[in-house]
């Protein structure tokens, strides 16, 4: 979430601390007057009996005409105990933050974070933020005061759900083009070399997984040219031939360089090569207990929310004069201090990982005009975008950024042993979060403003930008390759060609490389004075990849005949040697 705080140069600005990470509003109402209430030893058995018959909203009720803080707070917890072993997690959490018992509700929290991680549920803990916040600040909460503002978390960082895009976006190619490729691909130019630049090349990844294990049961390590996918610079089609139990990739190619940070990339068109090792990173945690996602995040600790809201009380009183405001916005960024990467379902140690967070944090730069552009394509930041009137209002705008793979569709022959993307790139999306008459926050699904222009802007202009920064378009072939595993995992291509993966297996001997994973980053602050008085400061927001879009669209994925003989044409000459991995179609 990008968090953007507008105010004028003689008020200070008084709620940053509360909001830099989380979407919060704060309202202003009074208490209502007690009532009286049965004892709590009599509401303890009330509650326990409802939660013997489920009966959660009941108990939950009862809990909270309990007057004493740290009871009512432990009768919350058994409810809260009870939704988590019935599986309702949303309602258990719902529970737990209206425990108004500060411990207790640090103690539940654990509890739950370990229920729902036992459970498969989300990564980030932002539970534990909530509560801090809410016991860290004055004013009063609904769901702690039962009136007041309100506080939700979001989704933030890099998830990946490629099975969902298949289900969205997939559909059947009628013309027959798709077939005529997989004949094509099969009727090789046996003379070509690797060197060449071709329109298409075919790799086999059964025959490549073969020779891999072949080269490995000799003591040898696989060939920088099998490590690179034979110089694949981009995956344009999937085919499955289950008569001869194979599977093959077919794309543009060329030979490769290594650019000054040692990134493999095509000599012409300065596209990142795909890797083998992000292909088996991904298809290995996809086959971890059927997983459907992998992600990244970046989460803000407790301590430096804390130091940043006792900054800004501190300096509440004061006027910011225009000399001061630089210093004070870098006086922010410094009291955040450092963020923790959060990683689920990937490997945190694997290149995959890395190329993940990089574009999210370089997303987010980009987004505060942080971002240093070397040439070419320049994406404006939100402040470059902002209109008059919202650089002159005086509120708190909870925006949200986060990056989806956007393909026109995913094309399949009618038997789902062909599969084209067409139009990969990425979009781009946003979320502004209004107030309502009650000073609560909805979240509307909509953009709007400078925010809706951003995210428009980034998308346009993303195939530009993945042509000057090359995390970027590395960014492009990861969701690709996530793309193809689920296809070989979720669509049953894999089971069809009889293939178990080999030495690319969960247990197999290929090995991956290994890197120092990050775990923490800067917190990245920015500001900009308008007409001398009007201040907006920016705080860097979180990027989302999601694939389910993609392939849960049906006027996306549909079933293409033309690919029936592309098919055939792909598949390679029936003649080529089985040591073959791969070769260039005629």
């Amino acid at each position: 979430m990008q968090i953007r705080m507008t105010f004028c140069r003689t008020r200070m600005f008084r709620r940053v601390s509360t909001v830099l990470t989380l979407a919060l509003t704060l309202g202003i109402a009074s208490h209502s007057a007690a009532t009286d209430t049965p004892s709590a030893e009599q509401l303890r058995a009330e509650v326990d009996g409802h939660l013997e018959f489920g009966e959660f909203e009941r108990a939950t009720m009862l809990a909270r005409q309990v007057d004493d803080e740290l009871t009512q707070s432990q009768l919350l917890g058994l409810v809260a105990d009870a939704q988590m072993k019935a599986g309702e997690f949303d309602a258990a959490l719902g529970s737990i933050r209206t425990m108004p018992d500060y411990q207790e509700r640090q103690i539940a929290s654990s509890q739950f974070s370990r229920q729902q991680a036992l459970a498969g549920g989300p990564q980030a803990d932002f539970e534990s933020l909530i509560m801090l916040i809410q016991s860290e600040t004055n004013g009063m909460w609904e769901e702690v005061d039962g009136t007041g503002g309100t506080i939700t978390e979001f989704e933030q960082g890099v998830r990946v759900e490629p099975s969902g895009v298949l289900h969205k976006l997939t559909s059947q190619e009628h013309t027959g083009r798709l077939e005529e490729l997989g004949i094509r691909a099969r009727e090789a130019l046996l003379n070509g070399e690797m060197a060449n630049v071709a329109d298409l090349r075919v790799v086999s990844l059964t025959r490549l997984e073969q020779a891999v294990a072949k080269r490995q049961s000799e003591g040898r390590a696989p060939t920088v040219s099998m490590r690179l996918l034979g110089g694949l610079t981009k995956i344009e089609n999937v085919f499955v031939y289950p008569e001869d139990g194979e599977i093959v990739l077919a794309g543009p190619a060329e030979p490769w360089k290594y650019n000054a940070n040692g990134v493999a990339v095509g000599e012409v068109s300065g596209r990142p090569v795909l890797q083998l090792d992000d292909f088996v990173t991904i298809l290995r945690a996809f086959s971890a207990n059927r997983q459907k996602f992998f992600s990244c995040s970046i989460n803000p600790r407790q301590e430096g929310l804390k130091r940043l809201k006792d900054y800004v009380t501190q300096t509440s009183g004061r006027p910011l004069s225009p000399g001061r405001v630089r210093s004070w916005t870098n006086t922010l960024q410094e009291k955040l201090g450092m963020q923790d990467i959060v990683y689920a379902g990937i490997d945190p140690e694997s290149r995959v990982a890395r190329v993940i967070i990089e574009a999210d944090y370089r997303m987010k730069l980009i987004g505060i005009g942080k971002y240093d552009f070397a040439s070419g394509v320049k994406i404006p930041s939100i402040f470059d975008l902002m209109t008059p009137q919202e650089q002159q209002a005086s509120k708190l705008d909870a925006l949200r950024w986060w990056l989806t793979m956007k393909y026109d569709a995913v094309l399949h022959t009618a038997d789902e042993n062909g599969f084209e993307f067409v139009g990969s790139s990425v979009l781009c999306q946003s979320e502004n979060q209004l107030l309502n008459d009650l000073g609560q926050q909805v979240q509307t699904g909509k953009s709007e403003g400078s925010n809706l222009t951003f995210a428009e802007k980034f998308t346009q202009q993303y195939a530009e930008l993945a042509k000057q920064d090359v995390v970027f378009a590395d960014l492009q072939n990861v969701f690709d390759l996530a793309l193809v595993a689920a296809i070989l995992h979720h669509e049953g291509a894999a089971e069809r060609a009889g293939w178990n993966f080999g030495s690319f297996s969960n247990d197999g001997a290929y090995l991956t490389a290994q890197y120092n994973a990050p775990t923490e980053v800067n917190s990245v602050v920015n500001h900009r004075v308008f007409r001398g008085r009007d201040i907006v400061v920016q705080v860097a927001g979180g990027v989302r990849a999601d694939l389910s879009a993609v392939l849960d669209n049906d006027a996306v994925t549909r079933t293409a005949v033309r690919m029936i003989a592309s098919a055939e044409k792909v598949r390679g000459d029936d003649n080529l040697s089985d040591r073959r991995w791969w070769w260039d179609a005629k």
